[in-house]
């Protein structure tokens, strides 16, 4: 465990992202970390691996930019990269909403609950607890009794709230993410949409799972970490597996992206339902002429006839 993992973000004003970011790549592969870094006029947002002293160093540089001087790390142990390259990309937003300029969570955003405070929340009855994130990363983990939005991208979220707002207006509202950044311009968007009484897990699930008193304790399954770990575990007080094998439905923790690159759906798969699906989610996605699986393994027309055949079995039942 020589390596760890960095994951952060801070609403700021970064006046030339541009700049800013061909700046900062190079900093980055001087103490050669990895990992993606996004940078706008509304701040950054990253997750780079690295060794304990290389990280130490960003740490200790990034903080001494009055820009970032309070900005949160959380740090995970790792026994090597957790990324193959190192990007920095201007952008737009850090983190794709969608939403107009308007929702600035630098202005206004829902209230802040410690660990501890969220627990409470979760077991309460009057209280909503709504996932911002994707349906897919709800499908490997989540809280327990968690809303689990109908959305494959984040910037879809805003959208189905206002189709579903009838069901959560008069309601005490929760919210929480991977590490925070998303649900501060959620909760935001929601107080912007009339939400009156809205807070959000500090420090997002990633905080949540290493607070000594909560333990991640009422989290089910492992947390999706967008890096080559693919997930996490949360809760060291009980392990549950939710997660299910998009083949045969049973319990599964392990996500492979269709081997159809016009898709490229991530669905939980165990390595012998991947091999017997030619690595598709479905059956248009296996006959596919650039499907990747049967490119790599150089399967002859009678093995891909042959697991073609598995389809005849309805998927995801």
């Amino acid at each position: 465990m020589d390596y760890r993992v960095l994951l952060y973000y801070k609403y700021t004003t970064i006046d030339d992202p541009d700049t800013f970011a061909m700046e900062h790549l190079d900093f980055c592969k001087s103490l050669d970390l990895k990992g993606r870094i996004l940078v706008s006029t509304e701040g950054i947002n990253g997750t780079v691996s690295g060794t304990v002293e290389a990280t130490d160093q960003y740490m200790e540089q990034l903080k001494s930019d009055a820009r970032f001087a309070d900005i949160t790390f959380k740090i995970d142990k790792a026994e090597g990269h957790a990324f193959k390259k190192m990007h920095v990309r201007p952008r737009q937003e850090i983190v794709a909403s969608g939403l107009d300029n308007d929702v600035d969570p630098t202005d206004e955003t829902g209230k802040y609950l410690s660990p501890k405070e969220f627990k409470s929340a979760l077991e309460s009855e009057d209280t909503i607890v709504i996932d911002a994130r994707n349906d897919y990363e709800y499908d490997l983990g989540h809280f327990r009794g968690a809303v689990r939005p109908d959305i494959r991208r984040f910037r879809d979220l805003p959208e189905w709230i206002k189709e579903n707002k009838d069901q959560f207006m008069d309601k005490k509202i929760v919210t929480y993410c991977t590490g925070g950044i998303r649900c501060e311009k959620f909760s935001a968007f929601l107080l912007k949409e009339g939400f009156e009484d809205v807070s959000q897990l500090e420090g997002g699930i990633a905080t949540y799972g290493k607070d000594p008193e909560t333990q991640g304790d009422l989290w089910d399954g492992k947390m999706y970490v967008f890096d080559e770990r693919i997930s996490v575990d949360v809760n060291n007080v009980e392990k549950t597996v939710v997660g299910k094998d998009w083949f045969d439905g049973t319990p599964c923790e392990r996500y492979i992206n269709c081997s159809n690159p016009e898709c490229n759906k991530q669905i939980l798969s165990s390595e012998e339902n991947e091999h017997r699906h030619l690595g598709a989610c479905s059956y248009e996605c296996a006959i596919n002429e650039r499907n990747r699986y049967i490119k790599k393994h150089d399967l002859s027309e009678a093995e891909i006839e042959q697991r073609l055949e598995n389809f005849k079995t309805p998927i995801n039942q």
